[in-house]
């Protein structure tokens, strides 16, 4: 075996140990709100391979020596969590397409991409495609029926649903659509989370189950010393802190640190996604203060800004500012002083 083929191995344990943090998470997504996740699971992992091998064979390159690194069944596998679960089929290639080729094999492959690969598909998918990136699923427990796996193929691939249903009659929007929108309409916090049956006892309904899930998953990879611990803790320490101060502020108008973290992608973004080795600082000093202006730019955007959940923005804006973070908190070489 060659030194690059044992280093791909190597990485692809990795990977795998991350794609198995999110396996309990999925699958209690699945029995709390169907077949969806499964099939964008399943869809989006098969095309990022699929893409992995035709940019590898474009190059030159055999993709069997680097198909096992797993970096693209990862980057799939992370798309496909933050995607509304059964996306339609066309939704999953345009995005793993954009994660694949676009972000990751043309800057050069694994190691060389500047940005998340998972989340610019994510915000290609979400700037040009916005009404179909809004079809999230409510529990089962709130729908009333589960669509079986049959009808949700269908419309994966057909758009069709079983008797004339409506998708639209299936979906409800996310406990931070109704936040934002009830608080434009100058209700308060508490008339808006009693105005939708989408919220739980912090965060929204199921959501916190899947949630603490993730950072169950999360907390295994830290202790596993699959990811180090700074940056997770710095942005959710970050978002936390913030919202506490705006809450405190005016709880009316403002929600409370534990509905951010237990609604929408803030953990999941913390441990999966800004812990990218690649696109995030490399010092441990660099590591808090990416995940510093993580954290707070989600806030803001989640709040302030134009959309609800801020975690790919907040990313994909930090990932740009890394390199300028490692430059001023590299640890200087033993021996030698600070530059004048």
């Amino acid at each position: 075996m060659s030194a690059l083929q044992a280093n791909a191995r190597d990485t692809g344990q990795v990977m795998l140990k991350v794609v198995y943090a999110l396996i309990p998470a999925v699958l209690a997504h699945y029995w709390l709100f169907g077949w969806g996740i499964v099939l964008n699971v399943a869809l989006a992992a098969i095309f990022a391979l699929g893409f992995e091998a035709l940019s590898l064979l474009a190059r030159g390159r055999d993709p069997r020596h680097t198909l096992i690194d797993n970096s693209a069944l990862l980057s799939g596998v992370l798309l496909a969590i933050a995607l509304p679960p059964m996306s339609q089929w066309w939704l999953l290639l345009v995005g793993t397409f954009f994660t694949i080729v676009v972000a990751k094999q043309l800057y050069g492959g694994l190691g060389f991409n500047p940005f998340n690969p998972a989340m610019v598909g994510y915000v290609v998918l979400l700037i040009s495609f916005p009404v179909d990136m809004t079809h999230w699923l409510p529990p089962i427990a709130l729908r009333g029926e589960s669509l079986s796996l049959i009808d949700a193929l269908s419309y994966v691939f057909g758009g069709q649903l079983p008797n004339g249903m409506q998708l639209d009659a299936l979906t409800m929007a996310t406990p931070l659509d109704v936040i934002r929108t009830q608080i434009g309409l100058h209700h308060t916090v508490g008339e808006a989370m009693s105005s939708s049956p989408v919220f739980g006892l912090f965060g929204g309904k199921q959501w916190e189950i899947f949630n603490g899930l993730i950072l169950l998953g999360g907390l295994w990879m830290v202790w596993a010393k699959v990811i180090r611990w700074h940056i997770p803790v710095a942005v959710l320490g970050t978002l936390m802190l913030v919202a506490l101060s705006f809450h405190l502020y005016d709880a009316d108008r403002f929600a409370g640190p534990l509905f951010h973290l237990f609604s929408g992608g803030a953990i999941f973004g913390a441990f999966f996604i800004a812990t990218d080795p690649v696109s995030a600082a490399t010092s441990d000093r660099g590591r808090l203060i990416f995940g510093f202006g993580v954290g707070l730019l989600e806030y803001i955007i989640r709040v302030f800004g134009g959309y609800p959940d801020g975690i790919a923005f907040s990313v994909l804006l930090m990932n740009m500012a890394a390199p300028t973070i490692d430059y001023y908190t590299k640890p200087r070489t033993f021996g030698h002083g600070a530059k004048e």
